[in-house]
């Protein structure tokens, strides 16, 4: 049972705190919006049927958590100030603004607003890590501005300014927010795991590490080039194949019993299962499709929500345990990607609906972490520490 909320508004105290509340709302409603959409029953906005839905869970609620997750990390990695206060609620305001455009016929406006939030992002995070000499992360500022460039991208070639397709935007930056998550599972789920579950011994392999990120790095140079599908399905087979054996190495089978440590594990497994469609899908043996959601409702979206947790619950000064409530929320984002990938692979008839069915348990996993944490997020912390 988690100890009661302390008094004082803390929202704006530091990064994870907004974006992580704005995140799971606005993600939990915006999948429905979708769903709905999907079956017919609303008009579409700017961003067409399946790129609004995509740009939104990628632009919109991976980039949140994203942003959560840098500006409250790169205080602890520097120990250098990150926006907070009036800062910080005008970056949460660009995302809004972004958020709210997309829906609007300011095509021009929407573009320019959703590319402006990842740079301002990027100096957020890149004054202080610049002023501490911390050369280790500044990758993550370029990873930020690759992400500006594709949304802006993607935008102009849907406004006819280039002449490249808008869906292309969207799988490079899903190749970089792969790429994220495999820099960021390989630095913290062993960590995790060894620290969480005694006598785990997650391990870590030179030459799988190397394999394991340079793959994904490969895939988005073939990505970029628009290779034909068969090496393209080469690429991500080997990926697979790596990525399969650093999760092998981390002992998941361990974790069972510890839910903030599972979750990462599973989120990660289907970081495996997206590269193995993604080979199947090269190879035309099933649509993309399948491969899209395992990385974006199975990987990403239980990777987040772990992480959410995980890091909620540390930067407020509360145990590193799972309750009922959290372990309900793991769940149903594994059953919602489980029914999403596999429902409608298994009866292509009942397509609809598995994304229906999916979209009410997404929902449901995202919404049940926005009313736990609304008051952990908004409160101080209740051990009086600053944060």
């Amino acid at each position: 049972m988690m100890p009661p909320a302390a008094p004082g508004f803390a929202l704006w105290n530091l990064g994870f705190r907004p974006f992580y509340l704005l995140a799971s709302v606005f993600s939990a409603f915006s999948v429905l919006a979708w769903a709905a959409q999907y079956s017919g029953w609303l008009p579409h906005a700017y961003l067409q049927g399946p790129l609004w839905h995509g740009h939104e869970m990628l632009f919109g609620y991976t980039m949140a958590v994203i942003a959560g997750f840098l500006l409250t990390a790169v205080r602890n990695w520097t120990g250098r100030p990150t926006p907070e206060g009036a800062p910080l609620m005008a970056l949460a305001a660009l995302w809004v603004a972004g958020r709210v455009l997309v829906l609007t016929p300011y095509g021009t406006v929407a573009a320019a607003l959703n590319a402006a939030f990842p740079v301002a992002l990027a100096l957020a995070i890149g004054v202080p890590l610049a002023q501490s000499g911390n050369t280790r992360n500044y990758f993550f500022i370029g990873l930020l501005l690759l992400l500006g460039a594709l949304v802006l991208a993607l935008h102009l070639a849907l406004l006819g300014a280039v002449e490249v397709p808008p869906q292309l935007g969207l799988r490079l930056a899903l190749d970089v927010v792969l790429f994220i998550m495999a820099v960021m599972g390989g630095r913290v789920i062993p960590m995790f795991t060894n620290n969480g579950v005694p006598g785990a011994d997650a391990r870590r392999h030179p030459l799988v590490e190397r394999l394991a990120l340079g793959s994904v790095l490969l895939l988005f140079l073939a990505d970029a080039l628009q290779l034909q599908p068969a090496p393209v399905a080469a690429i991500a087979l080997l990926a697979a194949v790596a990525h399969g054996a650093r999760l092998f190495l981390w002992r998941p089978w361990r974790t069972l019993a510890t839910p903030l440590v599972w979750i990462l594990h599973a989120a990660y497994a289907w970081i495996v299962a997206h590269l193995v469609l993604r080979g199947l899908s090269g190879l035309e043996w099933l649509a993309e499709s399948f491969a899209v959601h395992a990385l974006t409702v199975g990987a990403i979206g239980g990777l987040t929500l772990g992480m959410m947790t995980r890091t909620a619950r540390g930067h407020t000064g509360r145990a590193l345990r799972a309750d009922g409530y959290e372990i309900a929320a793991f769940l149903l984002v594994q059953f919602a990607a489980a029914v999403r990938v596999f429902g409608a692979m298994a009866a292509p008839a009942l397509t609809l609906a598995s994304i229906q069915l999916s979209a009410v348990l997404w929902a449901a996993a995202f919404g049940l972490y926005a009313v736990r944490y609304w008051p952990i997020l908004t409160r101080a912390r209740f051990d009086g520490k600053p944060g």
